[in-house]
């Protein structure tokens, strides 16, 4: 995404339309909720807004109001209820209301930009253009042109190429219908038009509702300017209205993401199926292969592999990491020559220092695992600090947690920690230590000690195991 838009002497009111149930999508869900690369559509449409640093943010809601405000928080964004969903004509009425109810000084270089909360793939790139172009105009006007515009409101121009009107697809002609430059909905008009242009809508059209595209009439009327930009790429302009809709966007964007890693310089196996929800930012010769989820903010090196079906959220990668196939990793850090998996689980907190190994069914949370230590079969390891080089035998586990506080278990460089043992926090194990496989240690070890905590064996001659009893 751009920096922030700055447009000269130009005071913007961004508002955002949310009010819609979007019955199409067949959900108890309010539609602008519904996520798109893995955050709801509203939640980016406020992301893009903020950013053209606007003097003030409206979002119009209606059904699920309390929803939409308690999913989408924002300190500097107004609530503007509309009590009946009348059209967009009577949405940016009520917005315009609050806003002027406000009694903040206006000036003529106020401007009112309308954006939809159900268009999620918006960039200050799309909008900035038509805030410039538009500044020497009453009410500029976003477009776009699509192969099959079944649906949509149609760009009617007279024959010297200015447009004359907005038909809605419902009330077009047959010549009309034919026109495949359509509205996106988007427009920014100067404040003081807008407010007088706005008690002037009637319900003229089959809908019986008031259309917001009917200013562009009012406008003409007036002789004021009006200016039109066409946005070329229809993916970033398109509002979702079902889920098959809301399936095929995502799969779009995923593609393009996809395609941005690969020419800088990863190796996707399938780009079909990666799916990126969120940021990555990669380095040279990495390689991702099929059904990797990328969350959150995600830092790879350079010749880093992630083996099929891993998940990773917010994590940082260092050159020469290998995650193996079917990992889950969280908030975690890993330097680099570090490898994990196949199934291993690394939750928020973990730290591992360079050329360390954890193996599969390996769960780690909260913890600094020394450089080229390992842990490679069927372990626990919580609130924990381990140093270098040392080895952790199969099934241990440390016992953080005593049913109300988490505690912490500190193990030195060295440490050989045999199977089935558990580590039961608070305790620390010195350089060097050994603990023989199937302890319970519940006591410091000093380093370079032995540590044997398990029962005496016995062995009882002729033991008979107990028999069921005949029914």
């Amino acid at each position: 995404m751009s920096d922030k838009a700055n447009v000269r002497n130009l005071r913007l009111h961004v508002v955002i339309l949310a009010a819609g149930k979007g019955t199409r999508m067949r959900s108890k869900l309010p539609k602008v909720l519904h996520p798109v690369a893995g955050r709801s559509m509203l939640a980016r449409v406020l992301d893009v807004a903020e950013l053209l640093n606007p003097v003030s943010i409206r979002v119009v809601i209606g059904f699920e109001a309390a929803a939409i405000q308690a999913a989408c928080s924002r300190p500097h964004v107004n609530w503007v209820v509309q009590a009946q969903q009348l059209g967009t004509g009577h949405a940016v009425a009520c917005a315009v209301a609050d806003l002027q109810g406000v009694g903040d000084a206006t000036t003529p270089n106020d401007r009112v930009l309308v954006l939809y909360g159900d268009v999620p793939l918006l960039s200050v790139s799309v909008l900035a253009p038509l805030i410039v172009a538009a500044q020497a105009s009453a009410l500029g006007v976003l477009s776009t042109q699509v192969d099959d515009p079944t649906g949509y409101g149609r760009i009617i121009r007279d024959a010297a190429g200015n447009m004359v009107a907005i038909r809605e697809h419902r009330d077009a002609s047959a010549d009309e219908l034919d026109v495949n430059e359509i509205n996106t909905g988007i427009l920014i008009a100067r404040l003081g038009d807008l407010a007088a242009w706005l008690p002037q809508l009637a319900p003229h059209n089959a809908q019986g509702e008031l259309y917001l595209t009917d200013i562009v009439g009012l406008a003409r009327a007036e002789h004021k300017a009006i200016t039109t930009r066409m946005e070329p790429d229809p993916l970033l302009v398109t509002g979702i209205n079902d889920r098959w809709a809301l399936a095929e966007m995502e799969r779009a964007w995923q593609l393009r993401q996809a395609q941005r890693l690969a020419l800088s310089g990863t190796t996707l196996v399938d780009p079909s199926r990666v799916d990126i929800r969120g940021e990555v930012v990669s380095g040279l010769d990495n390689l991702i292969d099929v059904n990797v989820v990328l969350e959150g903010v995600v830092t790879l090196g350079c010749n880093v592999i992630i083996e099929s079906h891993c998940v990773l959220r917010n994590v940082t990668l260092g050159d020469g990491v290998r995650v193996r196939a079917f990992s889950h990793l969280d908030g975690a850090q890993l330097a680099a020559g570090v490898e994990v998996g196949p199934f291993a689980r690394l939750r928020p907190g973990t730290h591992l220092a360079a050329n360390s190994r954890v193996g599969n069914f390996v769960e780690i949370k909260a913890s600094r695992i020394g450089a080229g230590s390992k842990i490679n079969h069927l372990s626990y390891v919580g609130d924990t600090t381990m140093g270098a080089d040392c080895n952790v035998g199969a099934g241990t586990i440390t016992c953080n947690y005593d049913g109300a506080n988490k505690h912490q278990t500190l193990i030195g460089d060295a440490v050989f920690v045999g199977s089935s043992t558990q580590l039961v926090a608070p305790v620390q194990v010195g350089d060097g230590a050994t603990i023989g496989a199937g302890s319970t240690i519940t006591h410091d070890v000093p380093a370079g000690h032995l540590a044997i905590a398990r029962a005496r064996q016995m062995n009882r001659a002729g033991w008979q195991r107990p028999k069921k009893k005949p029914k």
